[in-house]
């Protein structure tokens, strides 16, 4: 069936031409490519779901819920880096964002995990950062001193993709601004918006 609980925010012009099938995972949150998220895992569908994927080397989608039942219809495929049992004995995930792609149908199956048809989006040029986006690349590799931040970004802050969704990811965005940037095609104009974020939110970000 189409995905009629789904959101696009941006004209999509560039798609692959093959289409995949993907569990996908609705969060509260985006996750970016090259971005590190956190899952605690305890219905019986995702435990399915994250047993599959280790047993095939594949990962999930995330889709972002947006507003009610409406997800996002472009999300980033997560892999699987590490997994644990937590103190209170659910299953913990690290997973790493990787290609994004866009929603074409999606059904449930029995269990009520949600697949979708998707096509994958391009990967982004690997082009240099711009002397305009220069104090956000300073900004990025002060953070990166940080330990948490070391740990959590994987990125070339010479490159102005990786740049821009590294970024994208550590910032406390709301999940509207962030599925924005998430869909944007241009990594330039994706830091034209990072930069008037960080302009305009300077006294939050100390």
């Amino acid at each position: 069936m189409a995905p009629r609980n789904g959101l696009l925010m941006v004209r999509i012009e560039r798609v692959s031409t093959s289409t995949s099938t993907l569990p996908l995972f609705p969060l509260t949150s985006v996750l970016f490519p090259k971005g590190l998220i956190g899952l605690r895992i305890f219905e019986s569908r995702y435990l399915d779901m994250v047993k599959a994927c280790l047993r095939a080397n594949q990962g999930f989608g995330v889709v972002a819920n947006l507003s009610g039942n409406e997800h996002a219809l472009i999300g980033t495929e997560a892999m699987i880096i590490d997994f644990s049992t937590l103190e209170d004995g659910l299953l913990g995930l690290q997973c790493r964002g990787h290609r994004r792609f866009v929603v074409r149908r999606t059904s449930a199956q029995t269990d009520g995990l949600l697949v979708g048809e998707v096509d994958w989006l391009p990967p982004e040029p690997a082009t240099g950062v711009r002397p305009e986006h220069a104090a956000l690349q300073t900004m990025v590799r002060e953070m990166l001193k940080q330990e948490v931040i070391a740990k959590e970004l994987d990125i070339d802050t010479d490159q102005a993709s990786e740049l821009s969704f590294g970024l994208s990811s550590i910032l406390p965005l709301d999940v509207m601004h962030a599925q924005h940037l998430l869909e944007i095609q241009s990594p330039d104009e994706r830091l034209d918006q990072l930069t008037e974020w960080v302009e305009a939110n300077a006294g939050e970000l100390g």
